[in-house]
């Protein structure tokens, strides 16, 4: 077992430790700075920058991720859920179907996706190639098929054009799922006051953000949400100690809280409308520990810390 995976191993053992025992007697506030420490120490590690990309595929990547062509009626595209201008997500508990009903499940943010192990809250994609066919032919998302999307592509010039510029030959399904999957890969955002600070500078983090992760920690959040995505890396079983959300499904893929401040409302089915509830609802329904407001104003500092940029901008939420 390699350095990172048995720090990781740790962690989750110090969590299920802090789980089995079902404590519920107050945590200690935090109040002493971080001792000196080491990168390679701690459990989460900086967002890398993003890969490098063949510039015609990814400049067309872009332009399909934005494209209403996509979808059955030419009315919505990747970017009218995923919107990349601000959180990559969106404001509503959940995007809407083509008839009007709510989808199952909340829309996650596109923003470090290429970092999870899975796609989906249930982890059902394991690459970003499948999860844009699955978004494509999905009678709720986008509602047509590929071959329909390829011909309307075929049938532009300019596109085609472009297509055969950054692949040697028509649009086909390889090609077109390959380009906006180089896309994907390119949203992530680094340079979060919380990575800075991971890299040595250690003015980059304030006071109460450190205590909150010292916090975190210590309460075994880190034993689900770890890794360079804080999170995104394994399934979890949710509402062990107490209900959370919607019961279905029980076992999710544990999401990424990497810009969370910027991305309510929040769990799979948008339940909860505040940050600072979906860390008191969490304690409870997963650790059986009831927080007060001092701990959870510092696990939040703490979260807000991992807002990282695109584009040379914060990651912001989207206005209604």
């Amino acid at each position: 077992m390699t350095g990172p995976l048995r720090r990781i191993a740790a962690w989750s053992a110090l969590g299920l430790l802090f789980a089995a025992a079902g404590l519920s007697a107050q945590v200690p506030e935090p109040a002493a700075p971080f001792p000196p420490y080491t990168a390679e120490q701690e459990p989460i590690t900086p967002i890398p920058p993003p890969p490098a990309a063949d510039p015609l595929k990814l400049a067309l990547g872009k332009s399909l991720f934005e494209d209403p062509r996509l979808s059955r009626d030419g009315t919505r595209s990747c970017l009218s859920c995923h919107d990349i201008r601000t959180n990559g997500a969106g404001n509503t508990r959940r995007d809407m179907s083509f008839d009007g009903s709510p989808l199952r499940f909340s829309t996650s943010t596109v923003f470090n996706a290429a970092l999870s192990f899975r796609l989906g809250w249930a982890g059902g994609f394991r690459t970003l190639e499948a999860q844009a066919a699955g978004s494509i032919e999905s009678p709720d998302i986008m509602g047509t098929s590929i071959d329909d999307v390829l011909g309307r592509l075929r049938d532009d010039p300019e596109m085609a054009a472009r297509f055969r510029a950054a692949y040697g030959g028509e649009p086909d399904r390889a090609s077109l799922l390959d380009a906006i999957a180089t896309f994907e890969r390119s949203l992530v955002t680094p340079d979060s006051p919380f990575d800075r600070w991971l890299k040595g500078d250690d003015g980059a983090l304030p006071a109460d953000a450190q205590d909150g992760y010292r916090l975190f920690k210590s309460l075994g959040c880190v034993s689900c949400h770890q890794g360079v995505n804080v999170g995104g890396n394994l399934f979890q079983r949710h509402g062990i100690f107490h209900p959370l959300a919607s019961p279905d499904p029980e076992v999710l893929r544990v999401p990424s809280l990497r810009n969370i401040a910027t991305t309510a409302p929040y769990f799979h089915d948008g339940s909860a409308a505040t940050l600072e509830g979906a860390v008191r609802n969490m304690a409870l329904a997963q650790l059986d520990r009831t927080l007060s407001d001092q701990q959870v104003t510092a696990i939040v500092a703490f979260l807000r810390s991992l807002t990282g940029t695109y584009e040379g901008h914060p990651v912001t939420a989207k206005v209604p």
